[in-house]
């Protein structure tokens, strides 16, 4: 896999970094809510993300997961969201949702998702991305917490993937352009 890597983008001590300054805001921003505290999974890719933020949050936190793409292809947003897997919950008045991403490039799936659980009654909803690229935005976004914002480039590695192939790299990699635009 390493051979289809150009270059490494974020290491594994900068993923260990973000992991910490973000884990920490939160439990800042959250020590003195009432609500429940739960993080919103979106698989596949911030699997391995989410369950590093969590470790280091330091306030009672649960998870729930979720799945939705807005993927035509491989690579390109069709722009419809589609959710393949949703929360079932009968205390959405009494949670705090944080919905954590990989990656956010148009800002569509999670714009719609942010509307979506705070329309079915959710007491606040927040976003945060490891990897964030503003300069792909469609729509009017910005993720409450932000790892890194990153160039325009096709990034794999730590729970992002092409083709369900590279979420085990232990870092953030650019893919050499061959292997996607065959």
């Amino acid at each position: 896999m390493r051979k289809d890597i150009e270059s490494i983008l974020i290491n594994e001590d900068q993923i260990s970094e973000i992991c910490d300054r973000i884990a920490a805001q939160i439990s800042k921003d959250y020590e003195n809510s009432e609500k429940k505290l739960v993080l919103v999974c979106i698989l596949k890719g911030s699997l391995m993300f989410t369950s590093e933020l969590m470790k280091r949050i330091n306030i009672p936190v649960e998870m729930e997961f979720m799945k939705a793409s807005s993927y035509g292809s491989k690579t390109v947003s069709s722009g419809i969201i589609n959710i393949h897997l949703d929360i079932k919950r009968d205390d959405m008045e009494n949670v705090d949702f944080i919905i954590i991403e990989d990656i956010i490039d148009s800002g569509n799936t999670l714009s719609h998702l942010v509307r979506y659980l705070k329309e079915r009654g959710a007491a606040s909803v927040k976003t945060c991305t490891m990897l964030d690229k503003p300069e792909r935005r469609t729509v009017e976004f910005t993720p409450d917490y932000i790892g890194m914002e990153i160039p325009d480039k096709f990034v794999v590695g730590f729970g992002l993937d092409y083709n369900e192939k590279y979420r085990n790299l232990p870092y953030v990699g650019v893919l050499k352009p061959e292997i996607y635009s065959h």
